[in-house]
């Protein structure tokens, strides 16, 4: 882009982050992002003006958490691992732009954070979190961990899938500095709805919705699905792969042999999404702190998510005349 994508900054004195620190952070990114590299955003009219919303990104580099902020056409927060509060270059610094911490061993100290990130929401901003849970290190993308999920059931808000292409290129992982003049892509998704996939109350509904995200995901950031969560030890040549088309190679693809997927909405997540998705009716909450919503559960199915069904897409056809006829006879 040429030049900076207006940008509405919101004030949030009660909430993390520093507001005066935050404003011109963000401020500095956005420029830089628009004059040190080939930086082009698509889809941004999916991010709502105003209101909850949860931005749900791949995760490839560090990078990724410039990049996207500087996409958006308002400020967000974070979730970020605990680990950033133990050095001395970034502990003061990513709390004041607003990240929220997460001790990633679960328990308490997650639910911590998921309380504080619906704090967020419930008091209409966007929040950002990425479904992986961590960078992947092979280059695919990595099946999505549900908290996405249950941040949206809890504060009734949509998730905006999100890709990006690119930072990998600008800041490859384990390395400190970032390579200027790359290009580099940000694709937003139509806002989802979790009732549109399901009961909210339903525990299979999380993994359903989850898999729905990342199929979206997947289409914007071009890359291959994995249906394995994310870890250190992840490589390209080390994977089983399965295309969004729902076929498999189990000997696994190298980055440079990803199939180019054309970003768009699929047909076979359901019909398509509405120029101007509507918020649903105000859904029921567990009452109490809910223990589900501590972390993300072990909840499974074995609907791939190249083929998650929204329930207004279901349908049943009716017999014709002729074979009713021929059951009567029968």
């Amino acid at each position: 882009m040429g030049r900076t994508a207006p940008f509405h900054f919101e004030s949030a004195p009660e909430l993390p982050g520093a507001d005066h620190v935050s404003k011109y952070l963000f401020g500095g990114i956005r420029n830089l992002a628009s004059r040190l590299w080939h930086f082009e955003i698509e889809g941004r009219d999916n991010v709502p003006e105003h209101g909850p919303a949860i931005i749900a990104p791949n995760h490839l580099s560090f990078c990724d958490s410039v990049f996207v902020p500087a996409a958006l056409p308002r400020r967000v927060w974070a979730i970020g691992k605990g680990e950033y509060m133990d050095s001395w270059k970034t502990k003061h610094l990513f709390p004041a732009m607003g990240m929220i911490p997460v001790d990633r061993s679960g328990g308490d100290a997650a639910q911590a954070a998921l309380d504080t990130a619906a704090s967020v929401l419930d008091s209409g901003h966007l929040f950002m979190v990425y479904p992986e849970g961590t960078r992947s290190r092979s280059g695919h993308l990595h099946k999505g961990r549900t908290g996405a999920a249950r941040l949206a059931l809890r504060c009734d808000a949509p998730i905006i899938p999100v890709g990006h292409v690119g930072t990998l290129e600008v800041q490859p992982p384990d390395t400190f500095t970032m390579r200027v003049r790359k290009p580099v892509t940000v694709r937003f998704g139509a806002p989802m709805w979790i009732h549109e996939y399901g009961d909210p109350q339903d525990p299979r509904t999380l993994r359903r919705f989850t898999d729905a995200v990342m199929f979206e995901v997947a289409q914007l950031s071009e890359q291959k699905y994995v249906d394995r969560y994310a870890s250190k030890d992840d490589t390209p040549a080390a994977v089983s792969v399965a295309n969004v088309d729902g076929t498999s190679n189990a000997k696994g693809v190298d980055r440079a042999e990803h199939v180019r997927i054309t970003p768009r909405r699929p047909s076979v997540v359901g019909s398509s999404a509405p120029s101007a998705p509507s918020r649903p009716a105000k859904i029921s909450r567990p009452t109490g702190r809910p223990s589900e919503l501590s972390a993300d559960g072990p909840v499974e199915t074995s609907t791939p998510p190249s083929m998650p069904l929204r329930e207004s897409a279901k349908h049943h056809p009716r017999r014709s005349r002729a074979e009713a006829v021929r059951t009567t006879k029968e």
